[in-house]
């Protein structure tokens, strides 16, 4: 069996559910390297999952899904000795089993590694967590407490049956297309893992009852602590390094999924924060992914929320990475300013853009008046003027000129490693001449 595993270096998403497999879980799967989403419900295996896959599981390198009556996660699992004898003669058989399947899975890789890659890719499966819609009622207290509320429904607080507390979201049955953002939704998030995508824990597809269990972000979003009414302020360090996770978390849809996948509402509010402010990106379950290489750089399906919208998407109505970039430029101006991206003029009678009213103060080289008040000049004049640098790039009116993501973050990455909260310096008006220009 090792031999027969050693030829599927390059496989990603293994589905053996519902098999009827016997046996123990061989170590040997810990060793696919490249495997990233591995499904073994459904079936008869026992005793425990190997040490070198607990290990991947823990960190996060291998989404893998369980669902065997006798398989523990313990290091021990008690058998009587009297089921030993039995166990030892069933294994003996299915190892061959496994030969057999993963000698055939072996030939076809090597023959067809390209085509398995691009179905797998293809076939993005939400079998991970399914739960009935009465485990959901006891999970949020009979749909208790209301946390938030969007287009795609209700966000109910909810807890799990280890304790783990939870964010349920509910389809709303009002939506339109509520139940095609959720088949979207469920089916990309069970195999994409990454520490800056909220992760979904499972979900509820019964009848007219849908809904996505994710992990419970402690602090809110993004746009709830730059507005003015509330109570805790975020430092500029906290600022760079919550920038840094949104800009990883979308350069892992951008360059690190194939096919790439494009967030398409990329604002303040879709970036979540945990206990820690570590900084997560939300909802990009609207986004699409595409089956092949050639159309991965964009999208049709049209999605985005006014202020945040890449201004070429008005004219050609496609949606590409650069769209993402985009309304990643306008997020970066919101951390800067602590404003929204539209405000009202003083009398009311017009919206005014972040960019309308920004971009002229930074040509002043006046950065002091464009930085949130709250911050009180607390920030390191430099690093404040990258980031106008990279938002003004990120936010040129055509998309050839912005840049990649990957290079934003790189970009950022720079500025939290020369950060931090005991470097941070008042900030004072620079003469013209030795401002950075915004570019």
């Amino acid at each position: 069996m090792v031999s027969a595993l050693s030829h599927l270096s390059r496989l990603e998403y293994l589905d053996l559910s519902n098999n009827q497999l016997t046996g123990t879980i061989p170590e040997t799967l810990a060793g696919l390297q490249n495997l990233t989403f591995l499904n073994l419900s459904g079936n008869n295996l026992i005793k425990s999952v190997p040490e070198a896959l607990k290990k991947r599981i823990l960190d996060k390198t291998l989404n893998m899904s369980l669902d065997n009556a006798n398989l523990c996660l313990a290091d021990h699992c008690q058998q009587k000795k009297k089921q030993k004898t039995i166990i030892i003669a069933v294994a003996t058989s299915v190892s061959g089993l496994f030969v057999v399947l993963f000698g055939a899975l072996s030939i076809i890789w090597l023959i067809k590694p390209k085509q398995i890659a691009e179905s797998s890719q293809r076939t993005l499966r939400s079998k991970n967590r399914p739960f009935k819609y009465r485990e959901v009622s006891k999970i949020t207290g009979n749909f208790g407490r209301v946390i938030g509320e969007g287009g795609f429904g209700k966000v109910y607080l909810g807890t799990l049956d280890n304790g783990t507390i939870v964010a349920v979201k509910m389809l709303s049955e009002s939506s339109r297309q509520g139940y095609k953002e959720f088949q979207a939704e469920a089916q990309l998030l069970m195999i994409l893992h990454h520490k800056n995508l909220v992760s979904l824990f499972g979900y509820c597809n019964e009848s007219k009852h849908m809904t996505l269990i994710y992990e419970y972000m402690a602090n809110g979003n993004l746009r709830e602590h730059l507005s003015e009414g509330h109570s805790q302020v975020l430092t500029w360090s906290n600022r760079l390094q919550i920038a840094m996770d949104a800009a990883q978390g979308l350069d892992y849809l951008h360059n690190g999924c194939k096919p790439s996948i494009i967030h398409r509402d990329m604002k303040t509010t879709n970036i979540l924060l945990n206990e820690d402010f570590q900084a997560k990106v939300a909802d990009f379950g609207l986004s699409r992914a595409f089956a092949t290489e050639k159309d991965s750089h964009v999208s049709t399906c049209p999605a985005g929320t006014p202020g945040y919208l890449d201004p070429e998407v008005h004219s050609s109505g496609n949606f590409h990475k650069k769209s993402d970039v985009y309304s990643f430029g306008v997020v970066l101006f919101e951390l800067i300013t602590g404003q929204p991206v539209i405000t009202r003029s003083r009398d009311g009678s017009a919206c005014i853009h972040i960019l309308q009213w920004l971009i002229p103060i930074v040509e002043s080289d006046d950065i002091q008046r464009i930085m949130d008040p709250r911050l009180k000049g607390k920030f390191d004049v430099n690093s404040a003027w990258k980031i106008v640098e990279i938002a003004m790039s990120c936010t040129r009116p055509t998309s050839i000129q912005r840049p990649d993501i990957h290079q934003v973050l790189a970009e950022l990455e720079s500025l939290v490693s020369k950060s931090s909260d005991s470097i941070e310096m008042t900030s004072v008006a620079l003469p013209s001449d030795n401002a950075p220009v915004a570019r």
